[in-house]
């Protein structure tokens, strides 16, 4: 079993030996956790099934709203 965060950063490390993710935190706590994805071993059902769960397109749409991003654009 491991945190939810480590799993999503094993998974990311699973997919090509030169893609790393770069998380970024404000607790040890959280670096911890995230240092977790490097126990996490994944096989190949593991990832046949988290990328049939997240496909690349799963995530779609804009990432703040309309009025947010009038404020974020002044």
């Amino acid at each position: 079993m491991c945190r939810l965060s480590s799993l999503a950063l094993a998974w990311v490390l699973a997919q090509d030996p030169h893609i790393v993710p770069i998380p970024g935190t404000k607790r040890r706590r959280y670096l911890e956790e995230n240092l977790g994805a490097l126990q996490v071993k994944l096989n190949a059902s593991d990832l046949a099934t988290l990328n049939h769960l997240f496909p690349p397109d799963a995530a779609a749409g804009e990432r703040y709203s309309a009025q947010n991003m009038r404020v974020l654009n002044g």
